[in-house]
Order: C-alpha cells, then sequence, then structure tokens
C-alpha cells in the first residue's frame, strides 16, 4: 500500500527467490518449501473461526488458543492460565516461571514472565535462557502448518507488547530488545537479527492485502506474505513502521518514526515517510 504495485510486486518476487537462512529452513524444509512456494493456506478470518457451524464451542476455543486438540491439553492450558496469569507480585513470577513452561515447546533457564502474559498455541513456542516477557505481552503462534516463534537467549521483549502469527514463523536471535508497545506480525516468516533494538511503538509488519479489484473490498481480497529480514544489530527508533517484503541489513540504523517498504543496505541510516537512506555509519568519523 505504501509504493506502486509494481515497486511491491517487484520486492516480492525479490524476496520470494531468496532462500531462507540456513538454521530457520534445515530444521522444517517442507513448511518453507510451502511458503516458498506460496502453498500456504489461506489465512482463516478470526469470525470464521469463532462463529463458523460444525464444532464445538470448546473445540474453537481449543483451535484458537490451545493449539492442540483434546480435553487434556484444554484442562491443562486453563489451569496454569488460571492458577498464575493474572496473579500479582512476586507470588505470580514465580508461579508463571514453573507452570509457564510446562505449556511451552522449550524454555530454557531465568527466564522472567510478567503478569497476564498471554500465550496462544504455547507448543509452538520455545524460548531460550536469560529472557525477559514483561507484563500484559501477547505470544501468538497460530497456525496450522507453521513453526511459530523462537526467541532467542537474553532477549527482552517489553511491555504490551505482541508476536502475533497468522500461520507464519517470527524469530528473535539472541539478544534483541523489543520495545514496549511494538508489534511484529508475520504470514509467513520474521526474523529479527541478534542485537537488533527496536524502540517503543514499532510495528514489523510481515503481511499485505491484494487490493487490484475495486469492485470487491479489501478484506474479501488475497491475503500476502513475503515476509521481513532486519539483521544483526540493527537500531529501529520509536514508531518505525517497516512493511511487507524488507530486508534490512545488519548494523542499519532507522530513524524515529520512519516508514520503511524499501530494502535497507547494511550499516546505512534511513529515514523519512517513505525511509530514504541518508548516510552510512561507516563514513562517520
Amino acid at each position: 500500500m505504501a509504493g506502486s504495485d509494481d515497486t511491491a510486486s517487484s520486492r516480492r518476487a525479490t524476496l520470494s527467490e531468496s532462500p531462507p537462512s540456513p538454521d530457520i529452513r534445515s530444521a522444517s524444509p517442507d513448511v518453507w518449501s510451502a511458503s516458498l512456494s506460496g502453498e500456504r493456506p489461506a489465512i482463516a478470518k478470526a469470525q470464521e473461526q469463532l462463529f463458523g457451524s460444525g464444532r464445538s464451542a470448546s473445540a474453537k476455543y481449543a483451535a484458537l488458543v490451545v493449539g492442540r486438540p483434546g480435553l487434556g491439553a484444554l484442562l491443562k492450558y486453563e489451569l496454569v492460565v488460571s492458577l498464575s496469569q493474572a496473579r500479582a507480585g512476586a507470588f505470580g513470577l514465580a508461579l508463571r516461571k514453573a507452570l509457564y513452561p510446562t505449556l511451552l515447546g522449550s524454555c530454557g533457564r531465568n527466564v522472567v514472565f510478567g503478569q497476564n502474559v498471554v500465550l496462544r498455541h504455547p507448543h509452538k513456542i520455545h524460548i531460550g535462557s536469560s529472557v525477559v516477557v514483561d507484563d500484559n505481552c501477547l505470544i501468538d503462534a497460530k497456525g496450522e502448518t507453521n513453526r511459530g516463534i523462537r526467541i532467542g537467549d537474553g532477549v527482552f521483549i517489553g511491555r504490551n507488547t505482541i508476536l502475533s502469527c497468522k500461520n507464519g514463523d517470527i524469530e528473535l536471535a539472541d539478544g534483541a530488545n523489543i520495545g514496549f508497545n511494538c508489534e511484529v506480525f508475520s504470514a509467513s516468516r520474521v526474523t529479527i537479527g541478534r542485537g537488533a533494538l527496536m524502540a517503543a511503538y514499532s510495528y514489523v509488519i510481515g503481511g499485505d492485502h491484494d487490493f487490484s479489484d475495486p469492485s470487491k473490498p479489501v478484506l474479501e481480497q488475497t491475503r500476502m506474505s513475503a515476509g521481513v529480514t532486519i539483521g544483526d544489530g540493527v537500531w529501529m527508533g520509536a514508531g518505525v513502521k517497516i512493511l511487507d517484503g524488507v530486508t534490512i541489513g545488519a548494523g542499519a540504523v532507522i530513524g524515529a518514526g520512519a516508514v520503511v517498504r524499501d530494502n535497507v543496505p547494511a550499516s546505512a541510516i534511513a529515514v523519512g515517510i517513505p525511509a530514504r537512506v541518508v548516510g552510512s555509519r561507516s563514513t562517520i568519523s
């Protein structure tokens, strides 16, 4: 939406021809093959999942939130959430530290979960060691065929931040720092590199809508996603928006409030709406 159809199409074509990082691809070749060939299942609307006929209310809830069928998985999720999610103070921190890992795909040591942290499809959430997930965050790995969310060692996720998958994958590499009130959305793949800094109120948008048919509402047209790649050590200032299909090279700096619709080279400094490269860190004396 931020650029011409030709620019957007060209960027998506370029990204779709680039292979994913080796560690991600080797971990799940079938999923990445489907993603790169455009064979991901259509993304269902939440209203369709909630109000569609043919399934019980508990089955719909399990599909949207728990991510696994069966009464046992539902009861386990509800027990953990009821006992610990909203519990305040040090006792709440201790309860979540003990109970949340039982829902997750994997969890390292010394992980702090703040009050009211919400987990969806938690068995597809993998968290390293020494991670902080602050109060009121949503970690949503929802999807039918995706790998989900992987959070590396030493990552910080600020309060009120959302990591949201719609059959996509999100990877936060070791030491990434996500400020408060941010959102990272993925309908295919979004990766944020080691030591990257994402300041408050920023948004990484790993998905888009086709709006080429003016006779139809945008909501009734195809959803698309080329994914977003943010390199190691990138600094994104407050309120930055990174649009679908963008790659930001390692060490780049994106000025506060910028809207990034095109690739940014490594070590570049980009500012504005739309973002334009105005300098390079390598030339700063």
